[in-house]
């Protein structure tokens, strides 16, 4: 029972930036192959997201949008650095923690985050009502709209 509490009081403790060293091997295991290595991402075919991540993040409505799109995916026509990319990308079958640390290493590929996406908000945001991809994608062009995203 000892040893048990202590494993729980060191995952509590733990630091975001040992969320973002978990998030960086998920990121490579899932999500490298199209958005290459630290998330460099290839013109005109899949967005960068260093740096991008974490100005997204800075506001509440694109802090929701990186969850979404991380639940649920997004197919459809963007533009990426002045780029038009079409594509889809796939819904990753991640656990709350798991997309929460990919996010959280996103965030600071380029960017310092104010405040990392936490497991509370991936929890919260995926118990709305679930998106198609094609919903994600109406968000992200209402964000733009609204200058939340490039």
């Amino acid at each position: 029972m000892a040893k048990a509490a202590v494993i729980a009081l060191a995952l509590i403790a733990a630091s975001p930036s040992a969320w973002a060293e978990d998030g960086a091997a998920l990121f490579a295991k899932n999500c490298a192959l199209c958005h290459q290595s630290a998330g460099a991402g290839l013109p005109g075919q899949f967005p960068r997201l260093a740096g991008r991540v974490g100005a997204i993040s800075g506001k509440p409505a694109g802090r929701a949008y990186l969850i979404d799109v991380v639940s649920y995916g997004m197919a459809g026509q963007i533009t990426v650095d002045k780029q038009p990319i079409i594509g889809v990308m796939p819904i990753l079958n991640l656990s709350d923690d798991d997309a929460a640390s990919v996010l959280a290493y996103l965030q600071g590929l380029g960017n310092a985050p104010k405040q990392l996406i936490s497991v509370a908000e991936v929890t919260a945001e995926r118990a709305k009502p679930q998106k198609s991809s094609g919903d994600v994608l109406a968000e992200r062009k209402s964000l733009q709209n609204a200058k939340v995203i490039e």
